[in-house]
């Protein structure tokens, strides 16, 4: 199923910034604050969560970004929107893995819907004080 290109850039705009779609979706104060972001081994499946394939690297946490200021405003076609900052998770202080996705979603921690997931290009060996970053250049798409 097809979606409008300009209905994508809101719905990226909805998860990612906390912007109301007019007549669909209005972002209640109650909602959550912040998104939380995930270094994963492997890709997620349509049924992971965000702990299904994550990190394990020594010192590895998930790095919270706020919502309404986190991500840049979508735009584009295919909508897409970026890191308004690196997100930078903690250094590793041991073991390590290669990070090759990640994913974006919901900040109740554990094993919860991931509402995005992407590839890291170029991957990330994680070890001994190797900092993993996603940089601003980083990219969630709606295609």
């Amino acid at each position: 199923m097809a979606t409008n290109d300009a209905f994508a850039i809101d719905l990226l705009d909805l998860v990612l910034r906390a912007t109301a779609i007019t007549g669909i979706a209005d972002n209640a104060a109650s909602s959550p604050e912040t998104n939380h972001n995930a270094a994963l081994s492997t890709g997620l499946t349509d049924t992971g969560t965000m702990s299904t394939t994550e990190a394990a690297y020594t010192s590895y946490a998930r790095v919270v970004i706020g919502r309404s200021t986190g991500m840049d405003a979508a735009a584009g076609t295919p909508a897409s929107s970026s890191p308004a900052a690196a997100i930078t998770f903690p250094a590793g202080t041991g073991a390590g893995e290669t990070v090759t996705h990640w994913s974006l979603g919901n900040p109740d921690g554990g094993a919860v819907i991931a509402y995005f997931s992407g590839t890291v290009t170029p991957n990330i060996a994680t070890g001994d004080g190797v900092t993993p970053e996603l940089t601003t250049a980083t990219t969630v798409t709606l295609a």
